[in-house]
Formats: structure tokens, sequence, C-alpha cells
């Protein structure tokens, strides 16, 4: 297929190209490219292919033109960073995804995934919850993707298939590693201090799930036949991948040799938890074969550390922080305040790869 991914230059985008290209898909990318300056050089290289590079929000109908597919994972994506400036998340997260699949319709796009994510399912306590399960969001990240959905589905049918896939937490390394999301952190904490650092008091619930088997759902509901995924909303993780926070800890602890767990002096319970089950897409997509445990994720991480010799003060600087690295863009004056890029993003260079 002639594939659109948007966000195709961030954490899951640059894992999730490569697979595209070597199944034989097209892909041309959509990226204002935010976080240029933070490659990581232990996570591969960054496929060069086509960038539209534009803003999502201020996409064209001729943009859209001759693509039979958009995968679109562009989005302001953590709870820190969606607080940052609520306006401005519901603008990309919501607004600009309605925008973005109104156009891909027109443009007679068939199929149109959006990453949406376990968070929309909010305070689920220790229950286990699947797709049918209420959503609760308390974030405003979580808002905008149930928002989000709600919006897409409406669009739905006359040709047009939406799908929305809601990955659990993401770790695991990538070019454009983020140290801001639970097992990456910790691992980091872990390898440069010999401390396990936890911001909470550890009992929350958390599925977590490697970014190459988020990249690999959204291959296999690609591939899916528009029936089997029409308006349909998948969890994207495994159901035996759940696990407290405590407990990614003491699998850190297992894998990194003298390290100790400590927790914040404020720590306290986060509102943020959840259960889920996993065996709808498993049933619905069979093509879909999840490779990763949290072992396996931590080992991999680690090893990586290491070998490219990160230290704290990397890991704790805005280069592989979120919220911290797009502070730093404001303040230069790289982006304006509704977080649009202020300077022009260099065109990228299709890589010669057949597909």
């Amino acid at each position: 297929m002639r594939t659109l991914v948007t966000g195709h230059l961030g954490y899951i985008g640059t894992v999730l190209v490569p697979m595209l290209l070597e199944a034989g898909h097209t892909v041309t990318g959509c990226d204002s490219d935010l976080y240029r300056n933070c490659t990581y050089e232990g996570g591969g290289k960054i496929a060069a292919v086509p960038n539209i590079g534009k803003d999502i929000r201020d996409l064209t109908l001729g943009d859209l033109a001759g693509f039979d597919a958009v995968l679109h994972l562009a989005a302001l994506s953590n709870d820190p960073l969606s607080d940052l400036n609520v306006e401005v998340t519901y603008d990309i997260n919501f607004r600009g995804s309605l925008h973005l699949a109104q156009l891909a319709k027109r443009a007679g796009v068939k199929r149109f995934l959006l990453a949406s994510s376990c968070s929309n399912y909010g305070r689920a306590g220790d229950e286990m919850i699947d797709e049918s399960a209420p959503l609760r969001p308390v974030t405003a990240y979580g808002r905008s993707k149930v928002w989000a959905e709600h919006g897409i589905s409406n669009l739905g049918g006359d040709g047009f298939c939406p799908t929305y896939l809601r990955p659990a937490t993401a770790y695991g390394l990538s070019p454009r590693l983020r140290f801001d999301i639970v097992l990456n952190n910790l691992v980091a904490w872990a390898m440069t201090t010999g401390k396990i650092y936890l911001k909470s008091d550890g009992s929350p619930w958390r599925p977590i799930v490697h970014i190459e088997d988020i990249s690999r759902a959204f291959l296999a509901v690609l591939e899916a036949s528009a029936e089997s995924v029409f308006n349909q909303a998948f969890n994207v993780g495994q159901t035996s991948q759940n696990y407290r926070i405590r407990e990614i800890a003491e699998i850190v602890a297992q894998v990194v040799p003298k390290c100790r767990v400590e927790y914040a002096l404020d720590a306290g319970p986060d509102t943020r938890s959840y259960r889920v089950n996993f065996d709808k897409i498993t049933k619905i997509v069979p093509a879909f074969k999840p490779q990763w445990d949290a072992r396996r994720g931590a080992e991999q991480l680690y090893q990586a550390y290491c070998c490219s010799g990160l230290t704290l003060e990397e890991f704790e600087g805005p280069r592989y922080q979120r919220i911290g690295h797009i502070k730093k863009r404001l303040s230069e004056g790289a982006v304006d305040e509704t977080l649009r890029a202020t300077e022009t993003v260099p065109p990228r260079e299709p890589m010669m790869v057949n597909g």
C-alpha cells in the first residue's frame, strides 16, 4: 500500500517505518521534526523516506492525494507534556487528528489507523478491562485521545475504514529514544546511579509493550481485511504483561547489577492504574504476534545504555525528556506558543528500498 505515516520521525515511527518498508509498503512521512536534536545513536539509523514536513494541523487536501492508508502517530504523547498547555494538546491530538481524518476521507484514503492509548481507561483499579470498558481518562492526553476516537468514528463508512489502536505504555530502544516512560526510565536510573527511583508508591497497575510489538500491531491491522477492523478499537499488548510499577522495578533490579529500589520522599499512589486484557487483537488480527516481555526489554535497554556510555547528565537533560525538550525549544524560539516550528523542516530523500 501507499502509506502516509504521521510522526514517522518520533519514538515509535522510527521503528515502524522500516517494518513497513520491509513488508513491501511505500512510505511517505509527515513530521515537523520537533525532536530533530534528540537522536540516540545507540538506537539505530532513521530510514530516510520522503517527508511532507508539515504540522498535521496545517495539512491540505492535496497533501493526502494518492495514499491508500494513513497511520497517524503524530501527537503530544505523554501526560506531563499534555498538561504543559492543555488547549494546544486538544488542538493537536483531537482537532488536528479529526482534521487529518476528514482530509483523508475526502482524498479517497481507504484505511486510517489512529494511535490511541490505554490511558483512555484512566482510573480502572485492579479489575481487568477490555475494549468494552468505560473510557474515564484523567489527563488531557487521555481526553484528547478519547475525543479523537469518537470524532473519527463518525466518519467511518463510504469506503473509509478507521481503526483505533490503544497501546499499553511503551518501552524499548529507538533512534528517537525517550526516558520519560517507565521501563526506559527505571533502567536508566539503575544504570547511571545504582538506584531504581520510583516517583509513586509502586502500587499502580500498568500494562507495558515494546515499540517493536506496537509496530507489528500497526502492520498487522493495516494488512487485515477492512471488514474485520472497521471502526474497531484494539488494545495493543499482551495480557501477561500487566505489572505493578514495583514489579517492573524488581525486574530491572534483576537485570542491572548492584542497584536498589528507592522511593521519592513524596511518593504516593498514581491515579492512573489499569489492568488491560489484550485478547481481542490476537483473536481478530491473528497476524499480530508480539515477541517481547519486560525482562527482555530491560536487558535490551541496559545493553544499549552500557554500549553508549549513558551518563546521568544525558539521562536527566532535556534531549531525551519530551517536556524538557519542548520547554527548551520554546525558550529558544524554535517553536511558537502553539508548538508550530518556526524553522523550515528540510526535505528527506527516499532511501533505496523496494516497496
